[in-house]
């Protein structure tokens, strides 16, 4: 059973602009660079024969392959991609307390300390729970060889650390930015890598 995902984050929204805290408790619309990433990633991935689109429970990744899902293609919304849940640090700029507070936490899961949580919000472990649901809903359906996958950053960081069999505490070795593209093949019994991070198709837009 091969299987080839492409996996993409959704693209910009204003709170990514202005670099306010969004998380799963953030339902935003994707702004017009956003959208425009939309539209760049379909015009370079809108003739791939994918048998089944995948959104998170949240708007901005609808958004993001809107085109795509106007196509005759089966689609799935599922809750488990959401993005992880920064608690009380949602819908706040980030200041230089926040930024160090929030820094503070990533060190702590870059050491190990996967266990901890933004306050009132998930910690990695936590994340990585809901992504092995999703990743075995995903894969348990064996019509589907080409599937694409839209959802968030650091939920994305946390997928592929399954997907990889990584540490959890290596999630930020895998990079994003809106619309980015992580292309993977599923042997049927591991994943490999075809393209990392992948943003030649936003060639000429500001990511």
């Amino acid at each position: 059973m091969t299987k080839k995902i492409y996996l993409t984050r959704h693209g910009q929204t204003d709170y990514n602009k202005i670099g306010v805290v969004q998380g799963s408790g953030i339902d935003s619309d994707l702004n017009e660079l956003g959208r425009a990433q939309g539209s760049a990633f379909f015009n370079a991935y809108g003739n791939v024969a994918f048998d089944k689109v995948y959104v998170s429970g949240l708007k901005r990744t609808h958004q993001s392959v809107a085109n795509f899902l106007e196509k005759p293609i089966p689609h799935e919304k599922l809750a488990d991609l959401n993005e992880i849940s920064w608690g009380n640090r949602e819908g706040m700029a980030v200041d230089k307390e926040g930024d160090a507070y929030y820094h503070n936490m990533l060190k702590s899961w870059q050491q190990g300390l996967t266990d901890l949580a933004i306050e009132g919000g998930e910690n990695p472990e936590q994340v990585a729970i809901r992504m092995r649901n999703a990743l075995k809903h995903i894969l348990s359906k064996s019509e589907e060889e080409t599937i694409l996958i839209c959802m968030h950053g650091r939920a994305m960081r946390v997928m592929l650390t399954v997907m990889l069999n990584y540490p959890l505490n290596c999630m930020d070795l895998f990079e994003h930015h809106n619309l980015c593209l992580y292309e993977l093949t599923y042997t049927g019994s591991m994943f490999s890598v075809d393209r990392y991070c992948d943003i030649s198709h936003l060639s000429g837009l500001t990511v």
